[in-house]
């Protein structure tokens, strides 16, 4: 997942990824495009309106659970789609236009990601919406460290702002690195190559057939989901009303969220992630709403005062924020620590051989002509390095001005260390899969709120994880972004180029996007469909740098102690374990989410995964084919439906019928 580190890639195992050399033999006597070629205003237009598309999706999973699988491959896919419609209508009409290339599908789908992942990385379900004042009311205006006034509503024009201050940043910092990352060291980042591997497969003889089926799969699933998502919406005239609160098995159990609620999100998306991710989810869900959360609500007048409402975090909503909390944060320092290990290892290795063509044998004729296109436009140093420091001016400015709280010299230090754990993460990223922005971030969060002090500490807290957060995560999503330019032989400068048109193209639609949600539903309420769980989280670490552990409820403290040894206990038996026992070890920071969240959305997830297995047993080279084109239909159609019904929420026009589910008993009264 993006929002926290990505161990929902679950996309790779569905894709046929032969070797990538493979699938390039065709382009030895391609007379490759200019840059200025593959960056195309018919490629801008499509990356605007799929970034549209995918920026309305995560903003949906940001504010619901906080759960974004990786959806690089399904971009490409729909970038494929657009193009290629577009270029036959156009065709078939007698307009003869540029041929649809390998490049420029790749380009496409690079500014549509970039575009989306300011939305999937912009804090707007996490550090930034924790700012607001329902946050801080829900964190408890009274709690020491919280302090009085220490919350920003949010606003279109600073949230725009923030965003281009510090994304473009990323942009920059590892440019000059890029040879070292893929022609040097011979990273592989997994989803990158994924990528590369879909769009050369589209664009030969064979792939066109395979194509014409994805795409058909997409447009039907699409239409499906669409529809059932416009059908449901007439019978959710209410606050527990719907196909979405459908007591599946039985009002006991929906009472605790264990229902199917229908959403096709969350079902493919659960096609997507792994059946690890989705298994632990559900185990997540059992283990809190099944047991932990009944028991500790007959502990009331006990552990909590009865008075306490259960929304209040010195009651049971504290045991959950909290509890999740050290499910996390044990999960993201193990792998956190673990990367850096692996990464200074493989670092150090690499540095005895002097000759790195030694290591890697005798480079193949591919390899050589992959190489020289990378290599053959350079970027001007002083580019990056004129860019970072203009932008760090900037940030340094306008920064404490829109947060009095982060001193200037706070940012100063920020973006003097971020180059090099930016480095390291995309160091790491390229070769574990395993973005860890988040947890960069997190150590940042602790250490500015501690240092900021009581009355400044949250704030400066919440803002100093963006900074570190942005510069790292847009850093290593670069250079995937390399890689499968590196795999597709398309130009680094037009690669770079369309990462800053997504990139400014995201800084405005993801605020835009943000507060379409804002104004149309309830975010953060705790007991509504937008939960928008890790606002509450984010704000609640800041107040525990602050303040320390006299911030959780009684006994909590001796729960979170055991399950950070559980998180960390896990992880060391998945590494340690024999692969045919540590592959069935859950993912603490998956089972974390449903703690706060419900599990409702793991069932969705589970019934994804229940599809793409059974799938599997029936017709295995078939599924490996649809199950990304099917996942992405779902995906898409529920997801853009989000844009007429918030409208219609705006407008003020109901649901027209409530569909609610009772007990037989009420009725004979």
């Amino acid at each position: 997942m993006k929002e926290e580190p990505n161990q929902t890639q679950g996309m790779d195992k569905d894709l046929n990824l032969e070797d990538p050399l493979e699938k390039l033999q065709s382009l030895d006597s391609e007379n490759l495009p200019p840059w200025s070629k593959q960056l195309t205003p018919r490629g801008l237009v499509a990356s605007l309106i799929i970034g549209v598309i995918y920026s309305v999706i995560v903003m949906k999973l940001n504010l619901t659970t906080g759960l974004v699988p990786t959806l690089n491959v399904s971009a490409a896919l729909l970038a494929f789609v657009f193009l290629r419609t577009w270029t036959e209508l156009l065709h078939k009409l007698g307009i003869v236009t540029e041929p649809f290339t390998r490049q420029e599908n790749t380009v496409v789908q690079t500014c549509a990601v970039a575009c989306y992942s300011i939305a999937v990385g912009g804090g707007f379900g996490s550090y930034m919406l924790g700012l607001n004042k329902k946050t801080y009311e829900q964190a408890g205006i009274d709690t020491e460290g919280n302090a009085p006034g220490s919350y920003k509503e949010p606003g279109i024009g600073w949230m725009t702002g923030f965003m281009f201050v510090v994304s473009f940043v990323g942009i920059l910092t590892l440019v000059p690195l890029r040879k070292i990352m893929i022609i040097d060291y011979k990273l592989t980042y997994p989803s990158g190559t994924a990528t590369a591997v879909l769009i050369n497969g589209f664009h030969t003889p064979h792939g066109d057939k395979m194509a014409k089926s994805q795409v058909h799969g997409f447009t039907k699933f699409f239409t499906v989901s669409f529809i059932w998502s416009f059908f449901e919406w007439f019978y959710s005239g209410g606050d527990v009303c719907g196909f979405s609160q459908f007591p599946t098995f039985g009002l006991k159990a929906w009472k605790q969220t264990f229902f199917f609620d229908f959403s096709l999100t969350y079902v493919g998306a659960g096609m997507i992630c792994s059946h690890l991710v989705n298994l632990s989810l559900l185990l997540g869900a059992i283990l809190s709403w099944g047991m932990m959360w009944p028991l500790i609500s007959e502990l009331k007048g006990t552990w909590y005062p009865e008075s306490l409402p259960e929304s209040s975090m010195r009651s049971l909503q504290g045991y959950k924020v909290f509890i999740s909390i050290a499910l996390i944060l044990g999960d993201g320092l193990y792998n956190f620590l673990k990367v850096l290990a692996f990464t200074a290892r493989s670092i150090h290795s690499r540095s005895r051989c002097r000759n790195l063509q030694k290591v890697a044998g005798t480079p193949l004729l591919d390899d050589i002509q992959r190489n020289e296109v990378f290599m053959k436009e350079s970027i001007p140093l002083r580019l990056a390095f004129s860019g970072y420091i203009f932008f760090t001016i900037i940030s340094l400015i306008i920064i404490p001005m829109m947060f009095p709280e982060v001193k200037w010299y706070y940012v100063i230090i920020a973006y003097i260390i971020a180059p090099i754990l930016g480095f390291c993460n995309a160091y790491g990223t390229g070769l574990t899969d395993m973005n860890m922005a988040y947890n960069y971030g997190k150590v940042a969060l602790f250490i500015l709120a501690a240092v900021a002090g009581k009355d400044s500490g949250v704030v400066a807290g919440l803002i100093g994880c963006g900074l570190i957060k942005s510069v790292v995560s847009i850093s290593a999503d670069l250079m995937h972004d390399f890689k499968t330019g590196h795999l597709t032989l398309t130009s680094p400068r037009s690669m770079l180029l369309s990462q800053a048109i997504g990139t400014a193209m995201g800084c405005v639609i993801a605020p835009l996007t943000f507060f379409l949600f804002y104004k149309a539903f309830d975010i953060g309420n705790p007991d509504g469909n937008f939960k928008a769980p890790y606002a509450l989280i984010y704000r609640n670490m800041a107040i525990l740098g602050v303040q320390g552990f006299s911030a959780l409820p009684q006994h909590c403290l001796q729960l979170c102690y055991g399950f950070f040894g559980f998180a960390v206990a896990a992880n060391l038996m998945r590494d340690l374990l024999p692969s045919k026992y540590g592959r069935w070890v859950p993912l603490p920071m998956a089972m974390a989410v449903p703690f706060l969240v419900g599990a409702s959305f793991a069932i969705d997830m589970c019934v994804g995964s229940l599809i793409v297995f059974t799938w599997h047993k029936i017709d295995r080279e078939r599924a490996s084919l649809m199950i990304p084109a099917v996942a992405s239909g779902l995906i898409c159609g529920d997801g853009l439906w989000i844009l007429p019904s918030s409208l219609l929420a705006l407008a003020k026009i109901s649901p027209p019928m409530c569909m609610n589910f009772l007990p037989t008993r009420l009725l004979r009264m």
